[in-house]
């Protein structure tokens, strides 16, 4: 999942991209709202924190200008204000949920879950399964044939995403736009790395290979017998 941290104070934008890179998450950081702007133009989010008070262009008019254009990623908005009229105007602005400064981080991770469990188009699953292999959502689980299998914030991300579109063939650009941030994904050969880990932890030792190469396209996850091996 790609988020993108809209904040001005640059030791909170700090602070909150490393938490959510910790917990395998892509994240970009804008610290005015015109560069924001720039952002979602540029790549695309599955959420974006937003702070209120921003230089250039405000929290609530940016919002509304997101929502204008059609983008209708969850919005997590942050503010100093604590008045019950202030949350109104940014959730009338369009955004979904409202967090008021001082947060505990563990609360706005919290946050970030919810709303983009609720965001999925795919049903509200908390389980997903290819064959044998099982990934718990909300626990961060992963196992095949009832043994656990430890994985990386990024290998657990990447896994993730191609269970969620499993049969479906993702390019190394889609794989990468949504598990790393601007400065890390275009390095060449990172999908292909962190594939043939997933690999090693996910495909040795069993017979049918879940994880596929689809030569010239991408990677994709099939429990389908695949005859050309």
């Amino acid at each position: 999942m790609r988020i993108l941290i809209v904040e001005d104070e640059h030791k909170i934008s700090t602070y909150l991209k490393r938490g959510l890179e910790e917990q395998g998450y892509a994240v970009d950081a804008a610290f005015t709202g015109s560069e924001a702007l720039d952002w979602v133009q540029a790549a695309p989010y599955d959420l974006i924190i937003l702070d209120i008070m921003l230089p250039e262009i405000d929290g609530i008019t940016l919002c509304r200008e997101l929502r204008a254009r059609g983008m209708r990623m969850p919005i997590l908005m942050l503010t100093a204000r604590d008045a019950i009229e202030d949350r109104v105007t940014g959730l009338d602005a369009g955004a979904d949920d409202y967090l008021i400064k001082p947060f505990a981080f563990n609360e706005l991770l919290a946050r970030v879950r919810a709303l983009l469990r609720r965001n999925q188009d795919a049903p509200k699953v908390n389980t997903l399964q290819v064959g044998d292999l099982i990934l718990d959502t909300l626990a961060r689980r992963v196992s095949r044939g009832g043994k656990r299998i430890d994985l990386t914030p990024k290998e657990y991300a990447i896994l993730e995403l191609l269970m969620r579109e499993q049969g479906r063939v993702l390019t190394r650009t889609q794989i990468a736009e949504h598990v790393w941030n601007y400065e890390v994904y275009n390095q060449s050969n990172i999908v292909d790395v962190y594939i043939r880990n997933l690999r090693r932890k996910i495909d040795d030792g069993y017979e049918l290979k879940l994880i596929r190469t689809v030569r010239g396209v991408g990677y994709q996850i099939s429990a389908e017998k695949d005859e050309t091996l």
